[in-house]
């Protein structure tokens, strides 16, 4: 089976957002195409300025990246992620594919996702996949559909490594950007007495629901479709948001309304390179205790600072 190519194309002053949210899709490189500078960076580069026609043809106004989703990942799930968090950060955009449609991807890349073992207590199981042994693991049976989090990507794993950590007993727990509802499922399994999650991605919120009832935690789990400041209420004892960088920093300033005094805030899905982008942008009233780190990325863990 052949890698996946994935064409992300947007505005080109929104095309360095856009790529921060497409490094979130794969562990390496992406090929980003930008003419908005061309002349000017040919002269920079060649000293010269004879161009050839065909660039100088290319639309000014749009930037593309390129994705390319190796044949044991889950194209589908990329496709929806980049939709999901593209339309949080509402920059305009358009998405295409050279291999196959959503559904064909989603079902060829089946094959290839198998039971996999996170953290000290969780085994993931994908619900087509009968071989297995638990090992004495909490087993989390997952449909993942095209919403994002099959526990394969490295800051969800992340994420589910951080909950056995701080998931107490009778813990309320809740997920921000919950997507196939993977993190919420997980807390209630290891605990949690209840779960909110919330996601802007309608098919994400039926993926979660459909979670849930898969583990049997469905009379425990509620899904809402919205974001977080419209649709939440209360204080939850664990907050989880596997998302990107930007969003994590427009979050910042609504999140400790929804923290009580023991609230651990687990934040997920910062590439390295905007750790610091997150850290200045935290409120004062939040203070970071631990950070996990694999590959490029980071899992931080906050609770309110104590006065």
């Amino acid at each position: 089976m052949d890698w996946t190519e994935i064409i992300v194309e947007v505005d080109a002053d929104q095309l360095d957002a856009a790529e921060n949210i497409a490094h979130m899709t794969v562990p390496y490189g992406i090929y980003i195409e930008d003419y908005s500078h061309l002349e000017q960076e040919v002269l920079e580069i060649a000293n010269i300025d004879l161009i050839d026609e065909e660039l100088l043809k290319q639309d000014r106004t749009k930037g593309k990246i390129h994705i390319y989703i190796s044949p044991e990942e889950n194209p589908a799930e990329a496709v929806a992620f980049l939709q999901e968090r593209l339309d949080a950060e509402n920059i305009p955009f358009r998405i295409e594919s050279d291999q196959c449609d959503v559904e064909s991807c989603l079902e060829n890349w089946k094959k290839y996702f198998k039971p996999i073992e996170v953290g000290e207590k969780l085994l993931i199981r994908p619900v087509w996949r009968d071989d297995f042994e638990p090992n004495g693991r909490i087993v989390l049976n997952l449909e993942p559909g095209i919403a994002f989090g099959t526990g394969t990507h490295e800051t969800t794993r992340l994420c589910l490594q951080a909950l056995e950590r701080f998931v107490t007993p009778g813990a309320r727990m809740l997920d921000v950007g919950c997507g196939s509802g993977i993190l919420a499922v997980a807390g209630l399994l290891l605990g949690a007495s209840t779960a909110v999650g919330i996601d802007i991605d309608e098919l994400a919120v039926k993926a979660s629901v459909e979670n849930a009832r898969l583990n049997r935690v469905d009379d425990r789990y509620t899904a809402i479709r919205g974001n977080l400041a419209d649709k939440a209420e209360g204080t939850y004892d664990i907050i989880t948001a596997n998302i990107v960088a930007d969003a994590i920093i427009m979050l910042s300033g609504d999140i400790c309304r929804f923290m009580n005094d023991k609230t651990v805030y687990i934040m997920s899905g910062i590439i390295d390179t905007r750790l610091d982008d997150v850290l200045t942008a935290l409120p004062k009233e939040l203070s970071v205790f631990a950070q996990y780190e694999e590959k490029s990325w980071i899992c931080l863990a906050a609770r309110l600072a104590q006065h």
